[in-house]
Protein backbone atom coordinates (compact mmCIF):
# COMPACT_ATOMS: atom_id res chain seq x y z
CA UNK A 1 0.00 0.00 0.00
CA UNK A 2 1.41 3.30 -0.95
CA UNK A 3 0.42 6.40 1.96
CA UNK A 4 -0.24 9.20 0.74
CA UNK A 5 1.95 12.28 1.92
CA UNK A 6 0.42 14.72 4.95
CA UNK A 7 2.21 18.01 6.16
CA UNK A 8 0.17 19.36 8.94
CA UNK A 9 1.01 22.86 9.95
CA UNK A 10 0.55 23.46 13.91
CA UNK A 11 0.34 27.18 14.52
CA UNK A 12 0.03 26.59 18.53
CA UNK A 13 -0.64 29.97 19.86
CA UNK A 14 0.04 32.22 16.93
CA UNK A 15 -2.24 34.09 14.69
CA UNK A 16 -5.70 36.08 15.18
CA UNK A 17 -8.55 35.59 13.12
CA UNK A 18 -7.42 38.60 11.11
CA UNK A 19 -4.00 36.91 10.63
CA UNK A 20 -5.05 33.64 10.07
CA UNK A 21 -7.82 34.95 6.99
CA UNK A 22 -5.01 36.51 5.35
CA UNK A 23 -2.70 33.53 5.70
CA UNK A 24 -5.16 30.97 4.20
CA UNK A 25 -6.57 33.13 1.57
CA UNK A 26 -2.52 34.09 0.48
CA UNK A 27 -2.02 30.08 0.48
CA UNK A 28 -5.18 29.79 -2.09
CA UNK A 29 -3.60 32.81 -4.38
CA UNK A 30 -0.55 30.26 -4.90
CA UNK A 31 -2.78 27.23 -6.50
CA UNK A 32 -1.17 25.11 -3.80
CA UNK A 33 -0.74 21.70 -5.50
CA UNK A 34 -2.48 19.29 -3.30
CA UNK A 35 -2.77 16.11 -5.78
CA UNK A 36 -0.46 13.68 -4.48
CA UNK A 37 -0.19 15.34 -0.73
CA UNK A 38 -2.09 15.66 1.87
CA UNK A 39 -1.69 19.47 3.67
CA UNK A 40 -3.51 20.25 6.80
CA UNK A 41 -3.54 23.69 9.07
CA UNK A 42 -4.45 23.57 12.91
CA UNK A 43 -5.06 27.06 13.91
CA UNK A 44 -6.33 28.49 17.31
CA UNK A 45 -9.35 27.88 18.61
CA UNK A 46 -10.23 31.16 18.38
CA UNK A 47 -9.63 31.29 14.53
CA UNK A 48 -11.01 27.45 13.80
CA UNK A 49 -14.13 29.20 11.94
CA UNK A 50 -12.60 31.87 10.19
CA UNK A 51 -10.73 29.39 8.73
CA UNK A 52 -12.77 27.23 8.05
CA UNK A 53 -14.75 30.11 5.83
CA UNK A 54 -11.41 31.61 4.02
CA UNK A 55 -10.70 27.83 3.31
CA UNK A 56 -13.98 27.60 1.08
CA UNK A 57 -13.51 24.32 -1.27
CA UNK A 58 -9.97 24.46 -0.71
CA UNK A 59 -8.09 21.17 -1.00
CA UNK A 60 -6.41 22.03 2.74
CA UNK A 61 -7.83 20.25 6.07
CA UNK A 62 -8.62 21.63 9.72
CA UNK A 63 -7.23 20.46 12.47
CA UNK A 64 -7.65 21.55 15.89
CA UNK A 65 -4.74 21.28 18.19
CA UNK A 66 -6.77 19.73 21.45
CA UNK A 67 -9.68 18.62 22.53
CA UNK A 68 -11.62 17.25 26.10
CA UNK A 69 -13.19 13.59 25.49
CA UNK A 70 -16.45 14.87 26.91
CA UNK A 71 -19.31 16.11 24.64
CA UNK A 72 -20.53 18.59 26.72
CA UNK A 73 -20.37 19.64 30.75
CA UNK A 74 -18.17 21.16 33.77
CA UNK A 75 -14.99 21.47 31.77
CA UNK A 76 -13.69 24.95 32.20
CA UNK A 77 -11.87 25.93 29.00
CA UNK A 78 -12.08 22.71 27.19
CA UNK A 79 -13.59 22.56 23.71
CA UNK A 80 -15.38 18.93 22.74
CA UNK A 81 -15.74 17.21 19.31
CA UNK A 82 -19.24 18.34 18.57
CA UNK A 83 -17.73 21.85 18.89
CA UNK A 84 -14.66 21.19 16.53
CA UNK A 85 -17.18 19.36 13.88
CA UNK A 86 -19.12 22.63 13.82
CA UNK A 87 -16.24 24.94 13.12
CA UNK A 88 -15.17 22.18 9.94
CA UNK A 89 -12.54 20.60 12.28
CA UNK A 90 -11.62 16.90 10.90
CA UNK A 91 -8.36 16.43 12.07
CA UNK A 92 -6.92 17.06 15.94
CA UNK A 93 -3.56 16.67 17.59
CA UNK A 94 -4.00 14.43 20.82
CA UNK A 95 -0.59 14.28 23.05
CA UNK A 96 1.35 17.03 21.65
CA UNK A 97 4.57 17.16 24.41
CA UNK A 98 3.93 20.71 25.34
CA UNK A 99 -0.05 19.87 26.07
CA UNK A 100 1.59 16.37 28.35
CA UNK A 101 3.87 19.17 30.00
CA UNK A 102 2.36 22.09 30.69
CA UNK A 103 -1.55 20.68 30.59
CA UNK A 104 -0.21 17.24 33.02
CA UNK A 105 -1.79 15.06 30.04
CA UNK A 106 -1.47 11.50 31.02
CA UNK A 107 -1.06 8.51 28.66
CA UNK A 108 -5.03 7.44 29.93
CA UNK A 109 -6.44 10.78 29.07
CA UNK A 110 -4.83 10.18 25.34
CA UNK A 111 -6.18 7.33 25.13
CA UNK A 112 -10.21 8.45 26.02
CA UNK A 113 -9.92 11.24 23.54
CA UNK A 114 -7.92 9.09 20.60
CA UNK A 115 -11.64 6.51 21.27
CA UNK A 116 -14.18 9.54 21.03
CA UNK A 117 -12.22 11.53 18.15
CA UNK A 118 -13.04 8.10 16.19
CA UNK A 119 -16.00 7.89 17.69
CA UNK A 120 -16.90 11.48 16.08
CA UNK A 121 -14.88 10.77 12.38
CA UNK A 122 -12.50 13.44 13.48
CA UNK A 123 -8.47 11.78 12.25
CA UNK A 124 -6.64 11.61 15.68
CA UNK A 125 -2.81 12.67 15.12
CA UNK A 126 -1.07 11.29 18.35
CA UNK A 127 2.36 12.39 19.36
CA UNK A 128 4.98 10.45 21.24
CA UNK A 129 8.38 11.07 21.73
CA UNK A 130 11.34 10.99 23.87
CA UNK A 131 13.37 13.72 26.02
CA UNK A 132 16.80 15.17 25.43
CA UNK A 133 17.59 13.05 28.89
CA UNK A 134 15.70 9.91 27.10
CA UNK A 135 17.34 10.27 23.84
CA UNK A 136 21.18 9.99 25.55
CA UNK A 137 20.30 7.04 27.34
CA UNK A 138 19.22 5.27 24.50
CA UNK A 139 15.53 5.00 25.38
CA UNK A 140 13.86 6.48 22.22
CA UNK A 141 12.46 3.05 21.06
CA UNK A 142 11.48 2.01 24.70
CA UNK A 143 9.86 6.00 25.14
CA UNK A 144 7.72 5.57 21.85
CA UNK A 145 6.54 2.09 21.87
CA UNK A 146 5.28 2.56 25.53
CA UNK A 147 3.15 6.18 24.09
CA UNK A 148 1.72 4.48 20.93
CA UNK A 149 0.72 1.35 23.06
CA UNK A 150 -1.04 3.46 25.99
CA UNK A 151 -2.53 5.97 23.05
CA UNK A 152 -4.24 2.98 21.48
CA UNK A 153 -5.22 0.50 24.37
CA UNK A 154 -8.05 -1.89 23.74
CA UNK A 155 -8.46 -0.17 20.13
CA UNK A 156 -9.20 -2.59 17.54
CA UNK A 157 -6.44 -2.67 14.41
CA UNK A 158 -9.06 -1.23 12.02
CA UNK A 159 -9.43 1.59 14.40
CA UNK A 160 -5.83 2.56 14.90
CA UNK A 161 -5.36 1.77 11.04
CA UNK A 162 -7.84 5.29 10.56
CA UNK A 163 -5.08 7.48 13.13
CA UNK A 164 -1.75 9.01 12.20
CA UNK A 165 1.11 8.88 14.54
CA UNK A 166 3.42 11.68 14.45
CA UNK A 167 7.09 10.83 16.57
CA UNK A 168 8.62 14.28 17.41
CA UNK A 169 11.83 14.01 20.09
CA UNK A 170 11.23 16.61 22.30
CA UNK A 171 15.04 17.81 22.07
CA UNK A 172 14.27 18.93 18.49
CA UNK A 173 11.12 20.50 18.85
CA UNK A 174 11.71 24.71 18.02
CA UNK A 175 15.58 23.87 18.70
CA UNK A 176 16.39 23.64 14.73
CA UNK A 177 18.26 20.72 15.77
CA UNK A 178 16.40 18.25 13.21
CA UNK A 179 16.85 14.44 14.08
CA UNK A 180 19.33 12.85 11.51
CA UNK A 181 16.26 11.37 8.72
CA UNK A 182 17.92 7.92 9.33
CA UNK A 183 17.76 7.86 13.38
CA UNK A 184 14.05 9.64 13.28
CA UNK A 185 13.32 6.53 10.26
CA UNK A 186 14.51 4.11 12.82
CA UNK A 187 12.35 4.96 15.88
CA UNK A 188 9.54 5.24 13.47
CA UNK A 189 9.89 1.39 12.16
CA UNK A 190 9.62 0.93 15.76
CA UNK A 191 6.54 3.12 15.99
CA UNK A 192 5.28 0.81 12.87
CA UNK A 193 5.18 -2.56 14.11
CA UNK A 194 5.17 -2.37 18.06
CA UNK A 195 0.99 -2.08 17.56
CA UNK A 196 -1.49 -3.49 15.21
CA UNK A 197 -2.96 -1.38 12.85
CA UNK A 198 -0.23 1.02 12.44
CA UNK A 199 1.42 -1.00 9.19
CA UNK A 200 -0.42 1.13 6.72
CA UNK A 201 -1.19 4.49 8.72
CA UNK A 202 0.62 7.29 7.93
CA UNK A 203 3.34 8.14 10.45
CA UNK A 204 5.26 11.97 10.38
CA UNK A 205 8.21 13.60 11.86
CA UNK A 206 8.24 16.25 13.71
CA UNK A 207 11.04 18.49 14.93
CA UNK A 208 12.71 21.35 13.38
CA UNK A 209 11.14 20.69 10.03
CA UNK A 210 11.88 22.97 7.35
CA UNK A 211 11.64 23.42 3.49
CA UNK A 212 15.20 23.05 3.06
CA UNK A 213 15.25 19.19 5.62
CA UNK A 214 11.79 17.86 4.15
CA UNK A 215 12.66 16.09 1.51
CA UNK A 216 15.18 14.26 2.84
CA UNK A 217 12.66 12.94 5.42
CA UNK A 218 10.27 12.06 3.01
CA UNK A 219 12.81 10.14 1.76
CA UNK A 220 12.63 7.64 4.69
CA UNK A 221 10.83 3.99 4.33
CA UNK A 222 8.46 5.10 7.49
CA UNK A 223 8.37 8.88 7.37
CA UNK A 224 4.80 9.81 5.14
CA UNK A 225 4.82 13.35 6.21
CA UNK A 226 5.72 15.83 9.17
CA UNK A 227 4.03 17.98 11.72
CA UNK A 228 5.78 21.46 11.69
CA UNK A 229 5.70 24.24 14.03
CA UNK A 230 7.54 27.32 12.88
CA UNK A 231 8.29 26.56 9.54
CA UNK A 232 4.25 26.23 9.03
CA UNK A 233 3.10 29.92 9.89
CA UNK A 234 4.54 31.64 6.71
CA UNK A 235 2.07 30.53 3.30
CA UNK A 236 5.01 30.42 1.29
CA UNK A 237 7.19 28.54 3.45
CA UNK A 238 3.70 26.00 4.16
CA UNK A 239 3.78 26.00 0.68
CA UNK A 240 7.40 24.86 0.51
CA UNK A 241 6.97 22.22 2.61
CA UNK A 242 4.40 20.69 0.39
CA UNK A 243 5.55 20.83 -2.49
CA UNK A 244 9.18 19.41 -1.09
CA UNK A 245 7.73 16.67 0.93
CA UNK A 246 5.97 15.74 -2.35
CA UNK A 247 9.28 15.52 -4.15
CA UNK A 248 11.19 13.83 -1.14
CA UNK A 249 8.05 10.70 -1.10
CA UNK A 250 8.94 10.31 -4.97
CA UNK A 251 12.49 10.03 -4.75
Amino acid sequence: MTRRPLVIGNWKMHKTIAETTAFVHALRAMDLDTSEVDAVIAPAFTALHAAREALGTAPIGLAAQTMHWADEGAYTGEISPPMLLDCGVRWVILGHSERRAAAGELDADINAKVRVALAYDITPIVAVGETADEHAADLAHEKVTRQTRAAFAELSAREIARCVVAYEPIWAIGTGNMDRPETANAVMGTIRTCIAGLHDARLLYGGSVKPANIADLMAQEHIDGALVGGASLEPASFAALVHNARIGAAS
